[in-house]
């Protein structure tokens, strides 16, 4: 079975951009923030996941990836604010239990 990768876009302390591909967006995220992820975003923390497009293989990552570093920066911003990024954590969402019929 061949291995799920995720495109991902993060905004820096800064404000600008970083876009990476990774199998564990979760891992990848603590350690972008624990500045061991890449050399970019080391002096730029904490960073803030902005938008996800999980689903690809390697390849296609890879494509994607530099499909999106070719964006003007507005592009990246409309991408951003276009779909909100997926939630990252396992846990379940709190809050109101739906209503059972009567």
């Amino acid at each position: 079975m061949a291995t799920s990768w995720t495109v991902y876009l993060v905004r820096c302390r800064d404000g600008s951009l970083y876009t990476g591909i990774t199998t564990d967006l979760v891992r990848r995220l603590a350690a972008h923030n624990a500045g061991t992820a890449s050399r970019y975003t080391r002096s730029r923390l904490p960073v803030k996941l902005v938008h996800e497009e999980p689903g690809f293989t390697h390849s296609s990552a890879l494509k994607r990836e530099a499909a999106i570093k070719r964006l003007s920066r507005p592009k990246k911003l409309e991408l951003s604010a276009k779909k909100p990024a997926a939630r990252t954590s396992k846990r379940p969402r709190r809050g109101p239990r739906p209503r059972t019929p009567l």
